[in-house]
């Protein structure tokens, strides 16, 4: 019989149930805790601590280097925003790049849009496809569509292969707390934006407003002077620090709103399609409280 797994982040309460709690200094003088039914897998990858465990609540939960990645209760709210703002930006995106995503859930939203020719897929660390597969296979779909390839390898080097080449590219980051945080900065937008054909969209993770306004406002400065048009949206995600996380989308074309969607879906096939993504939400995704508007506008 094999020995129960252990991680320092999950302990027993007095009452002999087990606790994840998720804690950073990113996000000082908070906490999060999640029940755990059992720890599935624990791992040293080459780049950062694994950790898969069942949830009493959230399903199966991914935490890389002790912060919370994706749950299959909630994922879906992150996965189709960061996705189809992008897509849905552009009027017909057939090569598409993800840096990061690891899980495949960006992937799986990606290979909807019947545009797509090709999905490529970039990340620096193997163990997260690897473990997505075994532990998040709702997520990890994403890799058996037939237009998909995987790169295994480190997004500045890749992207500094490939000019003009994407229609759309999905930054699927960390936060800027370690090595994830050269992806916030104005040499990777470069990349990104020469990456891109004319009128390609990205779309890049870019925090909390409740948490993390400060960063924001300094990362649409810095997108602003590399593409015609920076904008902040947002979603609602429970298991994510202060229960939000924003979007940076950005376009070569000036003249683009991508505040509204270029191409729909009908009724019937967003609620085929999404959980959470629609035209309507697309709209209201970049609808900012008053003291966040004012803070970007400032830029």
């Amino acid at each position: 019989m094999s020995a129960e797994l252990t991680h320092p982040r999950v302990t027993k309460s007095a009452d002999g149930t087990m606790w994840f709690r998720e804690e950073s200094e990113f996000w000082p003088g908070q906490a999060q805790s999640l029940k755990v039914n059992q720890i599935l897998h624990v791992e040293k990858s080459l780049y950062q601590d694994v950790l898969v465990f069942e949830s009493s609540n959230y399903g199966n939960v991914l935490v890389l280097d002790g912060a919370i990645q994706c749950t299959e209760r909630d994922e879906f709210s992150y996965q189709e925003m960061l996705t189809h703002l992008a897509m849905n930006s552009h009027p017909n995106p057939k090569k598409v790049l993800v840096i990061g995503g690891g899980d495949g859930g960006v992937l799986r939203e990606v290979v909807k849009h019947a545009s797509v020719e090709e999905a490529v897929l970039c990340d620096i660390d193997e163990a997260v496809p690897r473990v997505s597969k075994k532990y998040l296979p709702s997520m990890a779909v994403g890799f058996q569509h037939p237009n998909v390839k995987v790169h295994i390898g480190d997004g500045f080097k890749f992207l500094a292969d490939y000019k003009n080449t994407f229609d759309v590219i999905i930054t699927d980051s960390s936060d800027p707390d370690g090595p994830a945080e050269s992806l916030f900065q104005t040499p990777y937008f470069q990349l990104l934006h020469d990456a891109l054909r004319e009128g390609g969209v990205i779309t890049t993770q870019a925090e909390c407003q409740w948490l993390h306004l400060p960063i924001i406002k300094e990362l649409q400065k810095t997108c602003k002077k590399i593409f015609a048009t920076a904008t902040y949206a947002y979603t609602t995600i429970p298991t994510y620090p202060g229960g939000q996380i924003g979007f940076m989308v950005c376009c070569k074309d000036g003249s683009r709103n991508v505040k509204e969607p270029l191409r729909t879906w009908s009724e019937e096939e967003e609620g085929k399609l999404c959980r959470y993504y629609n035209k309507e939400i697309h709209r209201a995704a970049f609808v900012l409280p008053t003291w966040v508007r004012q803070a970007l506008d400032e830029q």
